[in-house]
């Protein structure tokens, strides 16, 4: 096995492409990395696909010498959330209410095109229960230490915890999340890596269990904001226009709004001094820096106060699970689903109008600018030791959903990229687009990603 960890995605097409590797040759790494009892395989997945992943390298390897690889990317392995369907594997969401349930028939939309441009599924992690946390921890089935300070057991963030761990200990190329609330961010932001979160209409989400209909989106961790462009292009629209690929090159001056509204309350020493060195870095580069106060981001907290879109929604999907197996459910998750029960259809109508009417209102004061940045979320990781305590662990998945929620909640796409200095506590930079402004948001990502990698 290699010691080198994974390059990013389009780098290792390229060696492929050059011959410099194969795709069995990757797919043997990330096992061996995932099968390795030092490592943190046995609580990143849930299941591993190691020989349907074998037989698709080789098919790959042949097609790609014969030249009709089905994309650039083919034969490199992904990892895939508990949450989608893979057509022969069972479908739990991270949860052991769903132990029972027959394998998937077919792979959910988002998955099968992954897999149609030839990309290999080594295997499905693991999650918060439901995806309902921002923490990471799953008292089921473990909980995956962050890489920062491993020996410490912090925290992966989450919900998508095991595809944050993937990418960053070379288990996969890239892997596949759902982001409600911050899913692919907050760990992204976590563990020094990218994570994005598309415009939710973007990317079909059949197939995947849901946590809240209106909020829920499909998106993707990886060492690039090209790695998440890669995943994200193939699975909206099933192809991979390379010539379009964000490069960073493009040079023009951003003007970006640094919000202030909420988002800065409660940020450790930590964060505020990297924070503060990525501004500074960042007008070193010739960006236009301008502070945004936002007042009605203020009124989202009393639109959520009954428990928002996700409390009612998932309720709904959960109620005929309830009265058999609620004594199997995680009992911080079952808390936050039975919130739903708050809810009368007067409130529920009534967020609905709120949100509507913040999204309207901030637009105003946010659509001047090419994008807005804020800190992804305002603090380190914390331990998960710490996290046995109830009142922390309520406090702390607050804490960490609070910048990423606003995202979901406008409906606008965001990506968090890293902004510390490696070797640091990881920090995440999180730069908002517009509602369907993904391709503009991903070129202003990479332009940003070359200026804080110096």
């Amino acid at each position: 096995m290699s010691s080198s960890p994974f390059p990013p995605l389009l780098q290792a097409a390229q060696a492929l492409a050059h011959e410099r590797t194969t795709s069995r040759t990757l797919v043997e790494e990330a096992l061996a990395r995932i099968a390795d009892p030092q490592g943190e395989g046995a609580r990143v997945f849930m299941t591993v696909h190691a020989q349907a992943a074998r037989h698709q390298a080789d098919a790959m390897d042949v097609a790609r010498r014969n030249g009709y690889a089905p994309s650039a990317v083919a034969g490199l392995p992904i990892s895939v959330k508990d949450l989608f369907d893979e057509a022969g594997s069972t479908t739990r969401a991270g949860s052991q209410v769903l132990e029972g349930a027959p394998p998937a028939s077919a792979d959910a939309p988002a998955i099968q095109a992954l897999k149609q441009a030839g990309l290999v599924s080594i295997g499905r992690t693991t999650m918060t229960e439901f995806a309902f946390s921002g923490v990471g921890i799953n008292p089921h089935y473990g909980t995956p230490a962050n890489p920062w300070q491993r020996a410490e057991g912090r925290i992966p963030g989450g919900s998508s915890s095991g595809a944050a761990i993937s990418v960053s200990d070379s288990m996969a190329f890239v892997g596949i999340g759902s982001d409600t609330g911050g899913s692919c961010r907050i760990p992204a932001a976590l563990t020094g890596l990218v994570g994005y979160k598309p415009t939710a209409r973007r990317i079909a989400t059949r197939g995947t269990v849901p946590l809240s209909t209106t909020l829920d989106s499909i998106g993707s961790i990886g060492r690039s904001v090209a790695c998440c462009w890669a995943a994200d292009s193939l699975m909206a629209t099933g192809t991979l226009p390379l010539h379009n690929a964000p490069t960073g090159r493009e040079g023009r001056t951003l003007r970006l709004g640094v919000l202030s509204t909420i988002v800065m309350d409660g940020m450790d020493s930590t964060v505020s001094q990297t924070w503060e060195r990525c501004l500074h870095r960042l007008a070193g580069h010739g960006t236009l820096l301008e502070d945004v106060a936002c007042p009605p981001l203020l009124d989202i907290a009393a639109a959520n106060s009954k428990g928002g879109f996700p409390a009612a929604q998932s309720l709904t999907w959960h109620q005929p699970l309830l009265d058999s197996h609620r004594a199997t459910y995680d009992p911080f998750v079952l808390h936050r689903i039975l919130r739903g029960n708050e809810q009368s259809a007067v409130d529920y109508i009534t967020l609905c109008q709120a949100r509507a009417r913040i999204g309207r209102q901030v637009a105003d004061g946010l659509d001047q600018y090419d994008a807005i940045i804020l800190p992804t979320v305002p603090i380190i990781a914390p331990r998960i030791a710490d996290m046995d305590d109830n009142d922390r662990y309520v406090a702390t998945n607050l804490l960490l959903l609070r910048n990423t929620t606003l995202a979901n909640f406008l409906d606008r796409c965001a990506i968090s990229l890293p902004c510390h200095t490696p070797g640091e506590a990881p920090v995440g930079l999180m730069v908002m687009g517009r509602t369907n402004g993904d391709a503009a948001l991903f070129d202003i990502a990479a332009q940003l990603e070359r200026m804080l990698a110096g």
